[in-house]
């Protein structure tokens, strides 16, 4: 991997270096939300880069309050835009560096959701958290249901209540049954709960009736997002026959605010595991499609030091992205720049890569200590669950800052 060097001061650990250059949505001081660039500490205004002539794109497409209009553009224009504004940043005679008031600090901003988001989807494409739960809820024998290894299982969510980081999120309410019960009963839920997932934002729109082939997949995926799939499990145990998830899941999602072009993740590009029995040919693909994505969930109760509760990898996925959204359209559903699909829950082979505290505490049997000395086995009101991602190779860093939330009580 070629090195480069940028002006711009980047701390050593920064998840955004000159390698990554993610797109967001930010504001300052009540001003209007607008197009910025991320790198190290800083946000590049990229509006005030395109007034000052140096781009080839119109400032009107950074100056608006998603970055639909700008990635509706093509990757032919998005991609050229990044190295154009990544060659500004590594050029020691650049125009910028003269430039500071292009830059604002990333702890001065406010961040909004990067695209309006159309539609959402949310797939169950971790084998390892399909097998946990099928033992914890079916058959330890034949844990995955019989079409899993044959279809990237999904379902479609609920796109109005996916919000930024740092949005707080209120305990659900909804109907369970009580262990014992023989009717249910309406509370908040007892057993709300993480999923540690990714998702990726839709970068071109297709007609109704077209399916997107698996080898041209990639040319519909503009970039990536750390997503955290808020679940309310006792809601969702007692709903979700015969259909699947409904109130147990819409209640919530929350996503990181910078997009990670999957350009920028080119050089993290691993095997996925084999697919074992063969999958179809409409799903059947080559080369390396999974990525090599550090992944990390803090919990930190209130008044309290966070904890590490689980260490993963975007790696693991048996179904790859490539795949899902083959899937999802080989039926002739249309997609729309904006769409986001979000993987499942993403867990490894062992305890401490379970993606989701269902696994970490097997429902609730064994619960887990933490350094306050107070017990978790699902997440309690007060708690902030933190998610974080990064990806390195050869001493290159590429990131996505982190996804938080603060569970308050149910309304």
């Amino acid at each position: 991997m070629t090195k480069l060097q940028t002006w711009v001061e980047v701390p050593s650990t920064s998840d955004f270096t000159i390698y990554n250059l993610p797109f967001g949505i930010f504001s300052t001081d009540g001003n209007s939300p607008k197009a910025g660039i991320a790198i190290g500490e800083q946000i590049l205004d990229v509006a005030a880069v395109a007034h000052l002539g140096l781009l080839d794109v119109s400032a009107t497409y950074f100056e608006q309050s998603t970055l639909n209009a700008f990635i509706a553009l093509g990757k032919k224009t998005t991609n050229k835009l990044r190295l154009d504004v990544q060659q500004l940043l590594i050029d020691a005679s650049s125009p910028l560096k003269d430039k500071p008031e292009v830059f604002v600090l990333q702890r001065e901003a406010t961040m909004h959701l990067p695209v309006q988001i159309g539609d959402y989807t949310d797939f169950y494409s971790s084998i390892e958290h399909a097998t946990n739960v099928g033992k914890m809820f079916r058959d330890p024998k034949n844990a995955l249901l019989p079409n899993w290894k044959h279809i990237p299982v999904g379902y479609h969510g609920r796109a109005s209540s996916i919000v930024i980081s740092g949005t707080p999120i209120h305990r659900p309410k909804g109907q369970v049954m009580p262990k014992d019960a023989t009717t249910p009963i309406f509370r908040p839920s007892a057993r709300l709960d993480f999923e540690l997932e990714m998702g990726f934002i839709v970068g071109n729109n297709t007609d109704l009736g077209a399916s997107i082939p698996v080898d041209k997949a990639d040319d519909y995926i503009f970039g990536l997002v750390l997503f955290n799939d808020w679940s309310a499990r006792d809601i969702q145990k007692w709903e979700y026959v015969p259909l699947g998830p409904f109130l147990g899941k819409n209640f919530a999602s929350s996503i990181s605010p910078w997009v990670v072009t999957v350009e920028a993740l080119e050089p993290f590009k691993v095997k996925g595991p084999s697919q074992e029995p063969k999958v179809l040919p409409y799903l059947q693909y080559s080369g390396e499609r999974n990525y090599d994505i550090h992944l990390e969930v803090g919990l930190m109760p209130e008044g309290s030091d966070e904890e590490i509760v689980s260490k993963s990898n975007f790696k693991y996925m048996y179904w790859n992205m490539a795949q899902q959204l083959t899937h999802h359209t080989v039926n002739g559903c249309n997609v729309n720049v904006g769409d986001v699909m979000a993987s499942g829950t993403i867990s490894g082979k062992d305890e401490s890569s379970y993606g989701s505290m269902l696994e970490i505490s097997w429902a609730g049997s064994k619960p887990v200590t933490l350094k306050d000395g107070t017990t978790r086995t699902f997440i309690s009101d007060n708690d902030t669950v933190i998610m974080r991602g990064f990806a390195e190779k050869e001493g290159i860093r590429v990131g996505f800052g982190e996804v938080s939330g603060k569970i308050l009580p149910a309304k």
